[in-house]
């Protein structure tokens, strides 16, 4: 196995690697994740350790003061959700094909989700408040 994790948007204009080390994923349940998503948005968080090529086929929207949005904009795809103040990436665990080694492991805005689905995982979770009180917004 490489050092390396690549994903690919579905067109596969857009290429995005992060180190293999990172094999936590966490679930994202706030009313703006699902309605960019149709549902949480599962991803990994990368902080700045991400290379992207393909930076022309990729649109952002700025979907709040501190926070983008990343999509293809050839094919849709969603890309990553990036902090505007530290460039910290939460890239979509949905790009990549390689993902045996991952472990679900953290939920936020858990007082967002709705009622209809449950993960069946055990994982640490925190509130839209407990979030922001942590990481400051």
């Amino acid at each position: 196995m490489g050092t390396t994790r690549k994903g690919q948007c579905l067109c596969k204009a857009v290429t995005i690697t992060i180190p293999k080390e990172l094999q936590k994923v966490g679930a994202c349940h706030c009313s703006m994740c699902r309605s960019w998503s149709g549902g949480p948005f599962m991803e990994i968080t990368c902080a700045d350790d991400v290379t992207i090529e393909g930076e022309d086929n990729i649109e952002v929207y700025d979907s709040s003061e501190w926070a983008g949005r990343g999509f293809c904009k050839t094919c849709g795809s969603n890309l990553f959700y990036k902090l505007k103040p530290t460039g910290q990436h939460m890239v979509s665990v949905g790009l990549f094909a390689d993902t045996d080694d991952l472990t679900f492991d953290n939920q936020v805005f858990i007082d967002e989700k709705p009622n209809f689905y449950t993960f069946k995982e055990e994982t640490d979770t925190m509130t839209g408040p407990e979030l922001f009180a942590k990481h400051g917004g």
